[in-house]
């Protein structure tokens, strides 16, 4: 896919204006100057979605001065003499949390419609017109969900904007723990020696560099105030994503008008309320009277606060990003995606707390809950730059999928990070587009699978290998660095790195799985195989490592004396039509989904294809209709458990026995999984989050709209502007 680092000047200069030629098309894509239709109609993509078979466009189609099997290829993003592992790894930027009086103006349940005046830069704005100050749909459908009965306590306030150096990073840790690094005027930079990325290249949670991370804990309601401070200009976002955000708190058991939903988008200058209760599934129905102390919160001094719902619900690693209609993946791949780390009288954050509840995993001791000194969140995405180290974004083919050729964490090029002689938790992210990993020690230890997804496994697994990791999954390991001896060299620690074991070719799924010593050895065409991530052991703990992996952790809830209401069946595939053209709310694509035995459909958040009952139990089969690709699905709102893969019981493996939020169903596979629907109402999603097949219409609608006033179904379909949001009538598949 990626030319060769040997390639002759010739056939880089033609890769890369292929290339140029293809950012033009998405640049004029994304200021909505052209449509999808427009490239079906000038030959330039097929109907199916794919770029054109034309030499000087199309990475595929042979060289014009090789041989004829050879196709042009990309070019590889420069790397300006830099090699890996020469930079520390920095962690997570901690957001901060703040009493909740300090937000001005004060959170309301409705959205907040007072006027502002409108910068006539914004689309379909005239000088003088107006529009309300917080983007969120108005009226009781969209209220807060349980406002009074969860308050907001914390205030969290974050922006999205250009990228701009960060004097404020706070890593949670002194820098000891983090590797050395001087958290004073973090660059906005893949590495200390590439260039900095301009403010429409990149665009963060604050507009900086590390990653953001959000610290929350059960029983304490969180109002995160997001600010879009993007440029008000459409045009004005080098070259690809979109100014309109939606943020979606992956997987956040609250009410849909907090869920980010892909339609409740909101404009420069606007900001959107997003109410977090935290609060455990079936509060209205489980331990109603809050007397189990599973079912809990660290207090602050050591103690628990006990919480309605079932403790076996209690949910772990998080994270948010946007959703925004048809543009997830290029506004996520830009950088919009921080992590949310929950804690719990089980899952607390402090290892040395013996009350028979804490689960004691590695963390720290310091703090009463939410230690980072031995819990440590990555993100792993592969990003790509142009010749002058911008980031850039690639639409070769929407039907595949965006694979880069840098391998990252936590936005960084293949750092290192220094450990002591102890236990370490990480906090396995996904964070790229399309691109799935597979992960092992360089020396084939064995690592502690502790959780999958958003939730604590029933019970550790051993491995030596992780499961293929799909876009959204999460993956909790614990490794044990006691097992290194120290180095008698300091200037020389001894090091171990964690390896990528899987190919891609495209970004249709991973073509292969190498052997760890294939991966090691470097024969891999594909740029992010090998090693990426650099362990560094340094140091022997200062105190007793007293952090344990217990065999038993969080059951699943028995739902064995809930009766099933209904079965329905979603078939993923690429046969997907449009029934619908309206131009805010509907997309055409080569993707769609098929509900109970019907069509395939392209996205339209306008309409409704699943409406379950509040209140009640379903399974649910997705099946994946192809073997030439592979799809991450996501629910929004409820956590799964899978019954059956490919039919069987059997065939699911032992780190999939917990609960989920992403199911990746294989080449023609199936996965069966059962779900209840409770607790909150309204509109949310279920799509592939290979984020370009999402994007090309892999997304559907369901809602919950019999939960008593004001979610008395259908519920009507919002449609922002600047101006405000207005509603229209959504559309119905039958017998939904």
């Amino acid at each position: 896919m990626f030319l060769s680092t040997k390639a002759s000047k010739v056939r880089l200069s033609e890769a890369e204006n292929a290339r140029r030629n293809r950012l033009e098309i998405l640049r004029a894509l994304s200021h909505g100057q052209i449509t999808r239709r427009d490239l079906i109609k000038w030959g330039l993509f097929t109907a199916g979605g794919m770029l054109a078979w034309k030499h000087g466009l199309n990475p595929f189609v042979p060289s014009a001065y090789a041989d004829s099997s050879i196709p042009t290829g990309l070019p590889r993003s420069p790397l300006f003499g830099v090699q890996a592992f020469t930079q520390p790894m920095p962690r997570f930027d901690v957001l901060p949390r703040n009493p909740i009086a300090t937000l001005n103006p004060a959170p309301t349940a409705q959205a907040n419609t007072t006027q502002q005046l409108l910068n006539p830069d914004l689309e379909g704005v005239m000088p003088g017109d107006t529009g309300p100050i917080e983007g969120r749909p108005p009226g009781p459908i969209w209220a807060h969900q349980e406002f009074t009965r969860f308050p907001p306590v914390i205030a969290v306030p974050v922006s999205t904007e250009g990228a701009k150096v960060n004097a404020v990073y706070n890593p949670g840790v002194p820098p000891n723990l983090n590797s050395g690094i001087n958290p004073a005027n973090f660059r906005p930079a893949f590495h200390p020696n590439l260039p900095d990325q301009g403010p429409l290249a990149l665009w963060t949670f604050n507009g900086t560099l590390p990653p953001k991370l959000l610290i929350g804990r059960y029983g304490e309601a969180i109002l995160l105030r997001h600010s879009n401070k993007l440029p008000f200009d459409i045009t004005q976002n080098g070259g690809f994503g979109i100014h309109t955000l939606s943020t979606h708190e992956h997987n956040g058991h609250h009410g849909a008008e907090n869920d980010g939903f892909t339609g409740a988008f909101f404009y420069p200058g606007q900001f959107y309320d997003y109410h977090y209760p935290i609060v455990l599934a079936g509060w209205r129905s489980i331990n109603t009277g809050a007397t189990d102390p599973k079912a809990g919160s660290p207090n602050g001094s050591g103690g628990i606060t006990k919480v309605a719902g079932d403790w076996r619900e209690t949910m772990s690693t998080h994270w948010f990003h946007d959703h925004m209609f048809s543009f997830t993946a290029q506004n996520v791949y830009k950088g919009d995606a921080g992590m949310f780390n929950l804690y719990s009288a089980l899952d607390r954050g402090n290892e040395a707390i013996n009350d028979g509840v804490n689960l004691r995993l590695p963390s720290g001791t310091a703090n009463d809950f939410g230690n980072l000194d031995y819990d440590v969140n990555l993100m792993l995405a592969d990003k790509a730059w142009d010749a002058h180290g911008q980031l850039a974004f690639d639409i070769f083919d929407t039907e595949e999928g965006f694979i880069a050729d840098v391998m990252t964490v936590n936005l960084v090029y293949r750092p290192f990070f220094e450990v002591e002689r102890r236990k370490y938790r990480f906090r396995i992210l996904n964070g790229a587009v399309s691109r799935f990993f597979k992960i092992a020690l360089s020396d084939g230890s064995p690592i502690f699978q502790i959780a999958n997804d958003g939730n604590l496994l029933p019970s550790p697994v051993t491995i030596t290998q992780t499961d293929q990791l799909g876009i959204a999954e999460r993956y909790d390991i614990v490794i044990d660095f006691s097992r290194y001896p120290l180095s008698a060299n300091p200037a020389n620690p001894t090091k171990v790195w964690l390896v990528n074991l899987l190919a891609h070719e495209d970004g249709t799924m991973p073509s292969n799985t190498l052997s760890l010593s294939a991966a090691l050895g470097g024969s891999s065409s594909d740029p992010c195989v090998g090693k990426f991530l650099e362990f560094r052991i340094v140091r022997n703990p200062a105190q007793p490592d007293v952090s344990q992996v217990p065999a038993v952790m969080i059951p699943n809830p028995d739902l064995s004396a809930i009766p099933v209401t209904r079965t329905r069946t979603f078939v993923f595939g690429d046969n997907g039509n449009q029934t619908t053209n309206d131009p805010v709310t509907s997309f055409r694509g080569p993707w769609g989904i098929g509900t109970n035995g019907g069509d395939q459909l392209n996205a339209d958040f306008g309409r409704i294809s699943a409406a379950p009952k509040s209140g009640t139990r379903e399974i649910w089969t997705l099946q994946n209709d192809g073997g030439g690709w592979d799809h991450p699905v996501h629910i929004h709102f409820e956590e799964g458990q899978i019954l059956k893969r490919n039919g069987s019981a059997n065939s699911v493996p032992a780190w999939e026995k917990g609960r989920k939020d992403v199911y990746r169903l294989r080449p023609d596979g199936s996965v069966t999984l059962t779900m209840q629907f409770r607790d909150f109402g309204g509109m949310f999603m279920e799509h592939c989050h290979n984020t370009l097949h999402e994007d090309n219409a892999m997304l559907l609608r369901w809602e919950i709209d019999d939960k008593g006033n004001p979610f008395l179904g259908p519920l009507p379909t919002p449609i922002p502007t600047p101006q405000g949001v207005t509603f229209q009538p959504p559309t119905q598949l039958k017998g939904i």
